[in-house]
């Protein structure tokens, strides 16, 4: 079962931080790192609880200067468990001798397991089996199960089981001058028999948490009657159970805990909500069986099935895995965003990012439900987009680049260069690109699933309101002929001002550019499915007139794209910028990823250089097909033919250091039909991005999670041609020569489809009550499909060295 499992072998301290964050539990409601129960937090351990949408605004005085930050909230530690024998010291990995040890996440269950023997200082040697949960099935239940043998002992013992609301936001070290004490302990109390509570409040958002937890011992399937001691102190409140164990025979203790805040619905309050909870919820064997089968549910239509590359798979389920975790049917009821690092830890604060667009698709064409609820993030936050919009001068709505309670734009002003210790200006809110993102996640939602009602009532509306900020950004330029966007970032990130300006913000970023020419046409055609009623509707409430609508057309068609040397220019003047010495700064550096901060700490700026953080101009080839593209630039009168995309692509390969986990992704993608071998080994070097940390430090702080979908993404559509157009299925299949075997199940507007590439064929099956595409196209050859079919049909894509360079 490797294929199913993530494993570790020995303790190390040094990886401890990137095994509990790749060992994070979660069900969409609330994550718990991968902590091992006995730790605090302190250089090697960081135990870590994140509620969806938990955030608290504090604001420090750094050098008399006031810097607001909104952070998601680490909540109350719910995990504390140890043991020690009668007269030693607790259960303290760093400081005790370890004979055994094994972690182990099994993806498939959603279980993280630990084996391990100890010795301590008094030679007691004592096996411990851990499992742990956080039920996918009940959202507020999690739960601990404990195995204890002592080896060559008898004896007393003691179990300490607590919940400690004493916990700050201090797992990310650059941000720790900030204050992160969120948290504001007001209840720690006993309850019945055997139970805590620990009840909470975030000081300035003032959500409530509260966390119920009880814990049993016992042996041979019976409770053990213990002597149960109450410790309590300000914000902690824990059990102290104590009783006798035999050599060889071994115990079991079990912590069950609910987990309740004021954001739930259905409550009174949300101490009584978890001390009810905890009531109805039973013991850690039935918990384990409903968690099983939950998962089980979620496997069948997310797992994607790959043939040769044991590894490959492991990876893609883990990344499947945490997609699930940090978004899943449970989110669909909870007004959260999808923070860009996941559940799983706190860098970038929890914000939500543009990182949606590299998500979403993987639950389009499986949990459509949970891209919905994901949407209606954005539309409650329309107005505060209104108003951003209104205060920087222009109409409609502009989405901040870091979103997260309310929409405000949540980016610093200014940000630390690690490397010369300096504080920079921020220029990234000028990433106005985030705009076009959610235009784009909206339509490709409202293709996916034909959800007219959800188009007609949430998504028009948003892209309206996008369309009409583009509208009012874009200045005509009268000597060109040609409309304008000014003062911008693109997705690259190094590039915010030219080194001959003052100003920041670029002019006529390519990728911004097209971007909004295709969600001004898109927000024309989305008017064509609303009935004449809603129309009326939202153009009344709107205030749209008539000459809103002709200047969309019109800029849409006359949007200028700057070029170079036969290439898309990924913005304007950057022919003026200075090539780079690639070669010489990766023998001086090494690791030249983060080359902004290299060189700002030489005195430099990347600004003045052709070099780009992660894929830019390449966005296009990923986002759009080549023929899309070409619908794209015929509108906005530019020629486009199919050799531009490959020498672009050349280009810009050459010119990226790809800083970003987002970049392999793209460039895998585009090189997917033109350089099979090299498409496949960016797609591995994303794939191992988080698993081996290859940025050196950054997915302790919290994985990418648009990296993981994108690698899932680029396995379900970029290596399957997969589209879906015109009412046709397309499957162009281009499989890396590694690859012996793939099949997975897509939804569309409803209904399965399985699909199975191998040998030499592709076969799809269509379900009893299929109504979508009635047409299938496979190597440019047109079958029909209908309900119930199965159609196999043979399929040709180049071998090892017979690739051929054509469009994406």
């Amino acid at each position: 079962m490797a294929s199913w499992t993530l494993a570790y072998e020995g303790f190390d301290p040094d990886q401890e931080a990137l095994r509990e964050a790749l060992c994070t539990l979660g069900n969409g409601y609330f994550a718990t790192r991968g902590a091992v129960e006995e730790s605090d937090a302190d250089e090697t351990h960081y135990p870590g609880t994140y509620l969806a949408g938990g955030y608290n605004r504090l604001v420090t005085d750094i050098a008399g200067r006031p810097v607001e930050n909104e952070d998601l909230v680490n909540l109350p530690n719910w995990l504390p468990l140890t043991f020690r024998p009668e007269g030693g010291e607790w259960l303290n990995l760093p400081s005790t001798q370890i004979l055994v040890y094994r972690q182990e996440l099994d993806l498939e269950q959603g279980v993280l397991r630990r084996v391990m023997r100890v010795r301590d200082r008094e030679g007691r040697e004592t096996r411990l089996t851990a499992r742990r949960l956080v039920h996918m099935g009940s959202p507020h239940l999690a739960a601990i199960e404990w195995t204890l043998a002592p080896d060559n002992w008898s004896g007393g013992i003691e179990v300490l089981s607590a919940l400690d609301g004493r916990v700050t936001n201090s797992g990310v070290t650059r941000y720790r001058q900030l204050d992160g004490k969120h948290l504001i302990p007001l209840i720690a109390e006993e309850f019945g028999e055997d139970g805590l509570l620990l009840v909470a409040e975030t000081s300035q958002s003032r959500i409530r948490i509260a966390e119920a937890a009880q814990t049993h011992a016992y042996s041979n399937n019976e409770r053990i009657k213990s002597e149960r001691q109450f410790r309590q102190d300000h914000g902690y409140a824990a059990h102290a159970l104590s009783f006798e164990v035999a050599e060889g025979s071994p115990v079991t203790i079990e912590k069950i805990v609910a987990l309740h805040t004021s954001r739930d619905r259905a409550i009174s309050s949300p101490e009584q909500a978890a001390r009810n909870t905890l009531r109805k919820s039973g013991r850690f064997a039935a918990l384990l069986e409903d968690h099983t089968r939950a998962w089980s549910h979620l496997w069948r239509r997310c797992d994607i099935v790959m043939e040769g590359a044991q590894r490959t798979q492991m990876i893609l389920r883990l990344h499947i895995f945490h997609l699930l975790q940090t978004v899943s049917p449970h989110s669909v009821d909870l007004d959260a965003g999808v923070p860009a690092r996941g559940l799983h830890g706190e860098a970038y604060r929890g914000h939500i990012f543009w990182d949606e667009l590299f998500i979403f698709p993987f639950f389009n064409l499986r949990i459509p439900e949970i891209t919905r609820a994901l949407l209606c993030y954005r539309h409650r936050r329309l107005p505060m987009a209104r108003w951003l919009a209104h205060e920087s001068g222009y109409r409609g709505a502009m989405y901040p680049w870091q979103s997260g309670s309310d929409g405000r734009e949540e980016t610093q002003t200014l940000h630390l260069n690690p490397k010369s210790g300096r504080w920079l200006p921020d220029n990234s809110h000028l990433q106005r690109h985030v705009n076009a993102a959610i235009a784009y996640n909206v339509w490709r939602y409202y293709q996916a699933t034909g959800d007219h009602e959800f188009l007609s009532f949430y998504g028009a509306e948003m892209l309206f309101e996008i369309a009409r900020f583009w509208a009012s950004i874009a200045v005509f330029n009268p000597i060109r002929g040609r409309y304008e966007i000014r003062g911008v970032m693109g997705p690259d990130e190094f590039h915010d001002s030219y080194p001959w300006s003052d100003t920041p913000g670029l002019d006529n970023n390519a990728y911004t550019n097209v971007m909004a020419a295709w969600v001004l046409g898109r927000a024309l055609e989305a008017r064509n499915h609303l009935d004449a009623e809603r129309r009326t509707e939202l153009d009344e409430s709107l205030g749209l007139s008539a000459e809103d609508l002709v200047a969309w057309d019109e800029i849409s068609r006359k949007l200028m794209v700057p070029f170079h040397e036969g290439v898309i220019s990924q913005f304007e003047g950057y022919e003026r910028l200075l090539e780079f010495e690639w070669e010489a700064y990766r023998e001086r550096y090494g690791d030249i990823r983060r080359l902004d901060r290299i060189l700002e700490a030489e005195g430099d700026t990347v600004n003045r250089y052709k070099a780009s953080k992660q894929a830019d101009v390449l966005m296009l080839f990923y986002l759009f097909s080549s023929d899309e593209l070409g619908h794209l630039f015929n509108r906005l009168g530019y020629s486009f033919e199919k050799e531009l995309i490959p020498r672009t692509v050349d280009y810009y390969l050459r010119r990226t250091s790809n800083g970003s986990t987002l970049s392999g992704i793209v460039h895998s993608w585009v090189l997917a039909r033109s350089d099979r071998a090299e498409s496949w080994m960016q797609l591995k070097d994303a794939l191992e991005s988080d698993i081996a940390d290859v940025q050196g430090g950054t997915t302790p702080e919290g994985i990418h999670l648009g990296a993981m979908a994108g690698t899932v993404d680029l396995i379900q559509r970029g290596q399957t041609g997969l589209e879906i157009r015109d009412d046709t299925l397309r499957l162009d299949p281009c499989l890396p020569h590694e690859l012996q075997g793939l099949s997975f199940r897509i939804r569309h507007r409803g209904q399965w489809l399985d699909v199975e590439i191998k040998g030499g064929r592709i076969t799809v099956s269509a379900s009893e009550s299929w109504d979508g595409p009635s047409r299938l196209v496979i190597g440019g050859k047109s079958y029909p499909l209908g309900a119930g079919e199965v159609r196999q049909v043979a399929c040709h894509y180049p071998q090892r060295g017979d690739d051929r360079a054509e469009g994406g």
